[in-house]
């Protein structure tokens, strides 16, 4: 677990994903077997529920799993926990493949598209939007300008490039 840690990349998308109190829980996790959400929480001094938040969150990305037993005498179910950090590379590896198609999604809108802003506001519409409206602000009635997003297209298509190249697309 230290070894994962100690990569800021690893760490960063980690307290994206679990805050401070996830990345406290992680570091004080204890190497082997299975814990309670309860037993960890008292083993590191973190609040029950941010125990909780932060394994059902691993959970979700498939990097903690857990065990349930039940207590034949009172009915109640006990989860046991452990962590499958050995998965960090492919669930981040997944996240990235999302990003890619959201980016590439918005690369196309944005090539497809012409766009209209209203210096006053800031409201960005679409050709056929400022057609609607006579090229006149919905917002507050001020002349449309063309708005040249060339900037915005280079930029996603830098970060389009980057990420195919890490994922090795390229």
């Amino acid at each position: 677990m230290e070894e994962i840690l100690a990569n800021t990349a690893i760490r960063a998308y980690l307290f994206r994903l679990i805050g401070d109190e996830g990345i406290s829980l992680l570091e004080s996790f204890p190497p082997e077997g299975e814990y309670s959400d309860e037993e960890l929480a008292a083993q590191t001094g973190i609040n029950l529920n941010s125990v909780r938040h932060t394994l059902y969150t691993l959970y979700e990305k498939r990097l903690a799993e857990y065990r349930r037993i039940k207590n034949n005498e009172t009915g109640w179910l006990t989860y046991l926990w452990h962590l499958r950090v050995d998965r960090i590379y492919e669930v981040i590896a997944e996240d990235m493949e999302q990003i890619l198609e959201k980016l590439v999604t918005r690369e196309r809108y944005e090539e497809e598209n012409d766009f209209y802003i209203c210096k006053a506001c800031g409201l960005i519409l679409t050709f056929g939007q400022a057609l609607d409206s006579q090229f006149q602000c919905p917002a507050c009635d001020q002349a449309l300008e063309h708005f040249d997003n060339e900037i915005l297209l280079r930029a996603l298509k830098k970060r389009i490039q980057t990420i195919k190249e890490t994922l090795g697309h390229a």
